[in-house]
C-alpha cells in the first residue's frame, strides 16, 4: 500500500554509495534542520548505509512506500552543495549513478559514519613561567629538567617529546599536582609533509629552496598577460596552454595562482599520477608555504581525512592532487589547473568511470572559474576544442633560457637483432651514450613502459607458455620476487620447475621489462648508481619522493622506469634519455595506440637537456618509419595531429564523434556473447539513427574468471546514446551488474 506524506513531512533525495542506484527518496524529520550535502543514515533493504542529501525538495515516487531517515548526522552541509551538484552531473554523464561520485567526495571514515574526530596529543606547559613560589616546589633533577625544558619552549612540549628526552609521565604528573605545570589535549593534524623518518625529507613534497622568481621569456610574458586577462574576468573560461617540454608552464601556473589568491579566491591543481605530486606540491609550497594541501590515494587514511577537513575549513589556498581531488571541498574556487591534461591516468577505470580533466572543466563552468589545461602534447580532444574556438589557445614554442630541444637518434632494433640476436634489450648506441654520460658525471633516464623481468615464460620442449588461470594473458616473470604474476588480476605463483603441459624441464623466458633492463645495466656498468622506478618499487610510502630527491641531489647516475618517469619532472643534470621498445604500445588493438606512443616519446625526450648541458635522446624501435615515432622524435605535434585526425575521421573515432564502450561479463563465454547480442538489438531499437557496432569478444577476452563481450555506440548526441542504452538495460535488469558502461573511453582493450 502506498503511503501519502503528511503535510508536515518532508521528502528528501539521498545519494547512497551503491553502484547503479539513482537518488532515493526518504521521509525526513519535520523538526530537524536539513542541509544539502549533509550526511544521513538511511535504510536500504535490510541494512543501513551512509548517504548524502542531494535534494531538499524531492517528490514521492509513484507506487512506492517511503521509508524514514534513520539518523541525520550533520547539522550543516558536510559536502559543499556545489560539489554535490558536480557529483550528480558525474553520475548522469558517465551513466554510473550519483552514489559513487558522492562517495569520492568524502573521506573514507566519513562514508562509514564514523565521527570526524582528529588525533590529539597531550601537551605539557608551564602554568605560570614567573611563579617563583611554585618553582620552589620543584624537587629532584628530573623535575628541574622539566621546568628548564618548558621555559625554553613556552608553547609546550608533548609527552612523547618529553619521554624521548628522558622525562617520564610520572614526573610530569607529580609536578602538575603543584600547579606549576598543566597538561592539555591539543589537536595534532596528521601531516603528509612531515619528515619521513630519521633520514629526513618530506614524504609528499620535494623541498625547494627559496629562489628569486625567474625572469619570463618574451613568450612567457605574453602568455601570462593573456592568462591573467582571462582570470581577471572571474568567469568561466577554458584555456589550453600548449608548451614544449621545458618551456616554463609550471612558472605560469605559480604566477597565475598568486594573482587568483590575491583576489581572495582559491586554486585547485590536478596532476595525473601520484608520482607527479611531490614535485608540483614542492614548488607550490615554496611559494605559498603551509597554505597548500594535497589529496590523493597514496596518503594514509588519517592524513587524507585531516587534509580534507583542512580544505573544507578554508585553511589553505591551494590544493594539489590527482583526479579525485576534482571533488575536493574547495569554496571560492577561482582557478583549476590540469597539468599534463593529455594523460590517460585522469580517466578512472572503475565506476564511476569519470575523466578528471573533463570534470574539471564542468566544475569550472558550474563555479564560474577559469580552467587551464597544460601539456606539451595536448590530447586530440582538447586540441580539437581549441581549433574550433571552444577553448582559448596559448602556445609556447621555445624552452626557457633558449635551451635547445634534445637531439634525437632513432635506432632500428631490427638491425641490432640481426647482429646481436633477438634477446637484446639495450642497443650498442644507447650503451655507448650511457658510458659517455657516466664519464662526465651526467645522469641518464631509461624508459621502458613495461615492468617485470620477462614478459613470458615458455617451455622449450612443447612451446606452451604460462598463462594466468583467471585471465587470457600470459604471466610476467618477476625475478626479484621469483614469481610469475598477472598484471590484470594480480594472481601470482612461484616459477615451476617443470612445464605444466608436458612435464618438460626446460622453461625459458622471453621479452623484457624494467627489471631486466635494470639487471642488464648493473651488469654492464657495475660502478654506476642505478635505481628503478615502477609500481613494484614505489609501493612503500615516501619511496617515490626519496628516489626523486636522490636524482636532484646527484646521488643516482641512471634511473630506469615506466611512464611515471617520463613526464612532469625537471632534472637539470639529466642529459641522456633512452627509450627501450618505443613501439611497445603500437600493436595494441586500441584506436588511441598511436596517440599514446607519440605523447610518451615526446614527453620522455623532453626530460633531457633541461639544465646547462644539451640533451640527447636515443629511441629504440622496430618501426622507425611509423608516423607516431617520427613525430615523437621530432617533437612535431602539428604533423602528428594532422595525420592522426585523418585516421580518426576516416574510421569515425573520437574526437570526431562521441563513443560509449559497453562490456558484458559472464562466467561463460557464450552467455556473455548472447547477452551482448540482446543488448545491441535493444539499444538499436531505442537509438535507430545512431551507430551500434558489435558485439565481439573483447581484446582481452577473459579477466578475473569472467569472459567479456564488447560493443560500441557511436554518435554526436551523448544523451541520446546514454538514454538508449539505459532503456535497454532497464529491459534487462538481470544484466545490470554484469555490464560495464564507459562513456568517452580512453582505452577499448
Amino acid at each position: 500500500m502506498t503511503s501519502s506524506p503528511a503535510p508536515t513531512e518532508r521528502i528528501v533525495a539521498v545519494g547512497v554509495p551503491v553502484p547503479g542506484l539513482g537518488l532515493l527518496s526518504y521521509r525526513a524529520p519535520a523538526d530537524t534542520p536539513l542541509h544539502k550535502g549533509a550526511r544521513v543514515r538511511v535504510p536500504i533493504g535490510t541494512r543501513s548505509v551512509i548517504g548524502c542529501i542531494a535534494d531538499l525538495h524531492a517528490e514521492a515516487p509513484a507506487g512506492s512506500e517511503l521509508r524514514d531517515i534513520i539518523e541525520v548526522i550533520d547539522d550543516h552541509a558536510f559536502v559543499p552543495p556545489s560539489v554535490v551538484d558536480l557529483a550528480l552531473w558525474i553520475g548522469e554523464y558517465y551513466a554510473s549513478g550519483p552514489g559513487g561520485a558522492l562517495a569520492l567526495a568524502m573521506p573514507v571514515s566519513s562514508r562509514r559514519g564514523e565521527a570526524d574526530s582528529f588525533r590529539t596529543v597531550r601537551v605539557v606547559e608551564l602554568a605560570d613561567a614567573d611563579d617563583v613560589a611554585g618553582a620552589a616546589a620543584v624537587k629532584g633533577a628530573r623535575q628541574k629538567a622539566l621546568v628548564h625544558a618548558l621555559r625554553a619552549r613556552p608553547e609546550g612540549l608533548t609527552t612523547a617529546e618529553l619521554d624521548s628526552a628522558g622525562i617520564s609521565l610520572s614526573t610530569v604528573k607529580s609536578l602538575a599536582k603543584t600547579g606549576l605545570v598543566r597538561i592539555r589535549e591539543k589537536v595534532s593534524l596528521r601531516n603528509p609533509f612531515a619528515p619521513a623518518g630519521p633520514e629526513g625529507g618530506e614524504r609528499w613534497a620535494l623541498a625547494k629552496a627559496e629562489q628569486a622568481e625567474p625572469v619570463f621569456t618574451v613568450e612567457q610574458a605574453d602568455a601570462f598577460r593573456r592568462l591573467e586577462e582571462a582570470s581577471v574576468a572571474q568567469a568561466f573560461r577554458t584555456v589550453l596552454l600548449h608548451g614544449v617540454t621545458g618551456s616554463g608552464k609550471t612558472e605560469l601556473y605559480l604566477r597565475l595562482a598568486r594573482e587568483v589568491i590575491a583576489r581572495g579566491q582559491r586554486v585547485l591543481v590536478l596532476v595525473p599520477e601520484i608520482a607527479l605530486t611531490p614535485s608540483l606540491a614542492g614548488q607550490f609550497r615554496s611559494r605559498f608555504g603551509d597554505r597548500v594541501a594535497i589529496q590523493h590515494s597514496g596518503l594514509a587514511e588519517g592524513e587524507r581525512h585531516d587534509q580534507w577537513h583542512v580544505i573544507r575549513r578554508g585553511d589553505v589556498d591551494v590544493v594539489v592532487g590527482t583526479r579525485s581531488a576534482v571533488l575536493a571541498p574547495i569554496e571560492r574556487l577561482g582557478l583549476i589547473v590540469v597539468d599534463e591534461e593529455h594523460d590517460s591516468s585522469y580517466k578512472q577505470d572503475e565506476s564511476p568511470r569519470y575523466h578528471g580533466r573533463d570534470v574539471a572543466v564542468v566544475r569550472a563552468r558550474m563555479e564560474g572559474a577559469m580552467v587551464l589545461l597544460g601539456s606539451a602534447t595536448p590530447s586530440l580532444e582538447s586540441m580539437a576544442n581549441a581549433r574550433s574556438g571552444r577553448y582559448e589557445y596559448v602556445r609556447l614554442t621555445e624552452r626557457v633560457l633558449s635551451r635547445p630541444l634534445a637531439t634525437v637518434r632513432v635506432v632500428s632494433m631490427r638491425d641490432e637483432y640481426a647482429v646481436r640476436g633477438a634477446d637484446v634489450a639495450l642497443s650498442d648506441p644507447l650503451l655507448q651514450a650511457i658510458d659517455e654520460r657516466l664519464s662526465k658525471r651526467e645522469q641518464t633516464l631509461v624508459l621502458l613502459n613495461r615492468r617485470g623481468f620477462a614478459t613470458i615464460v615458455f617451455c622449450r620442449q612443447c612451446g606452451s607458455s604460462m598463462e594466468c588461470p583467471h585471465c587470457s594473458v600470459t604471466l610476467t616473470y618477476h625475478r626479484v620476487q621469483r614469481r610469475v604474476r598477472c598484471h590484470y588480476c594480480n594472481y601470482s605463483a612461484p616459477v615451476p620447475k617443470r612445464c605444466g603441459a608436458c612435464g618438460g624441464e626446460f622453461l625459458e623466458q622471453a621479452g623484457f621489462g624494467t627489471e631486466r633492463v635494470e639487471a642488464d645495466l648493473k651488469a654492464r656498468f657495475p660502478g654506476a648508481r642505478i635505481a628503478r622506478v615502477d609500481r613494484d618499487t614505489i609501493r612503500r610510502k615516501g619511496a617515490i619522493v626519496r628516489v626523486l630527491a636522490a636524482v636532484e641531489r646527484g646521488e643516482l647516475d641512471i634511473v630506469v622506469g615506466t611512464q611515471m618517469i617520463a613526464k612532469g619532472h625537471d632534472f637539470p643534470a639529466v642529459t641522456l634519455v633512452g627509450v627501450v621498445s618505443a613501439d611497445v604500445g603500437l600493436g595494441l588493438a586500441d584506436f588511441r595506440a598511436s596517440e599514446r606512443t607519440f605523447q610518451l616519446l615526446t614527453q620522455v625526450v623532453g626530460r633531457a637537456g633541461r639544465g646547462e648541458q644539451p640533451g640527447q635522446a636515443i629511441i629504440q624501435t622496430l618501426y622507425p618509419d611509423h608516423y607516431a615515432v617520427q613525430a615523437g622524435a621530432a617533437q612535431d605535434y602539428d604533423t602528428f595531429y594532422t595525420r592522426e585526425m585523418e585516421f580518426r575521421s576516416s574510421l569515425r573515432y573520437p574526437p570526431t564523434i562521441a563513443m560509449i564502450n559497453v562490456v558484458v561479463k559472464d562466467r561463460a563465454a557464450d552467455k556473455a556473447m548472447s547477452a551482448a547480442h540482446d543488448l545491441v538489438t535493444r539499444t538499436r531499437r531505442h537509438h535507430p539513427h545512431g551507430q551500434v557496432i558489435g558485439p565481439a569478444p573483447a581484446a582481452i577476452a577473459k579477466v578475473n574468471d569472467e569472459f567479456r563481450a564488447q560493443f560500441f555506440i557511436k554518435g554526436h548526441k551523448r544523451k541520446a546514446m546514454r538514454d538508449a542504452l539505459a532503456k535497454a538495460l532497464d529491459e534487462r535488469q538481470d544484466l545490470k551488474r554484469k555490464v560495464i558502461v564507459d562513456v568517452d573511453p580512453v582505452s577499448v582493450l
